[in-house]
């Protein structure tokens, strides 16, 4: 079995609720200039250790510039993270080697965030993982060398490598 299949997540996205006295606030996407000051503000907020997934993984790679209406911040970390509006959790522990380090911030390699995204896949919008393969595709030379995939995944990845391969074309 594979590793990353416990960090699957089924059914719906939390909904954002400002109102619901139960959850704190994380600051608002659209009040920072760049996706990384945002991500450190986040950071700061949460107040505690975190590593940034899926999306926001790949903001802290320089591979996808996100969204200005962000709203949903994936990520490991304690499950007391889930009381901020947004939050959701793949798990509470991850192994060191999926983990980079940069600006400050802890989020999960290109593997580790794309079998994530692949395990993932029927609850999230694949905008984001599409536009960082496009771009790894490129930097490479045209092709998928050095990305590993789980066997389960295979064959979903080289529909979504195609997909990629000619994003930009279109």
């Amino acid at each position: 079995m594979s590793r990353y299949k416990e960090n699957r997540q089924k059914g719906p996205l939390p909904s954002y609720t400002p109102s619901d006295p139960e959850k704190s606030c994380l600051p608002k996407r659209g009040d920072y200039v760049g996706a990384v000051s945002w991500l450190q503000a986040v950071r700061d907020r949460i107040g505690e250790p975190f590593v940034f997934a899926l999306d926001e993984a790949l903001m802290c790679q320089g591979s996808f510039g996100g969204r200005n209406d962000e709203f949903v911040v994936w990520g490991y970390g304690n499950a007391s993270a889930a009381r901020f509006n947004g939050v959701v959790l793949l798990g509470e522990q991850i192994e060191r080697t999926d983990i980079e380090e940069r600006n400050g911030l802890f989020y999960t390699n290109f593997n580790r965030t794309l079998s994530d995204a692949l395990a993932c896949e029927e609850i999230l919008d694949m905008q984001g993982i599409t536009e960082a393969l496009s771009r790894y595709y490129d930097s490479h030379g045209e092709s998928f060398e050095g990305i590993s995939v789980a066997a389960e995944y295979r064959e979903r990845f080289e529909k979504l490598a195609a997909e990629a391969a000619g994003y930009y074309e279109g």
